[in-house]
């Protein structure tokens, strides 16, 4: 009797922390749509949560980041068949 008392509660909890972790998936992903908005409005807001993101990194290791510059082969292509061209 106990013992499946003792297996009703467990199930009872895991129940209630499967329903909490849903409600948890579920307010992420409203946030994560809301910053995606945000973002839609406002190219220059990527642009500078891209340079916070390289900020974060830089301040937790001391090492080398590689990170694309966006138009920046555009920017050279041009350049260089100028140059060429010259």
């Amino acid at each position: 009797m106990q013992r499946s008392m003792a297996t009703e509660a467990e199930a009872s909890r895991e129940a209630r922390a499967k329903v909490i972790a849903a409600e948890g998936e579920q307010k992420a992903s409203r946030q994560l749509k809301e910053a995606a908005d945000v973002i839609a409005q406002s190219p220059v807001a990527l642009q500078l949560r891209y340079l916070q993101t390289l900020t974060q990194i830089s301040a937790e290791k001391n090492s080398t980041i590689i990170f694309p510059v966006p138009g920046l082969f555009n920017f050279l292509r041009v350049f260089f068949l100028l140059i060429f061209i010259i």
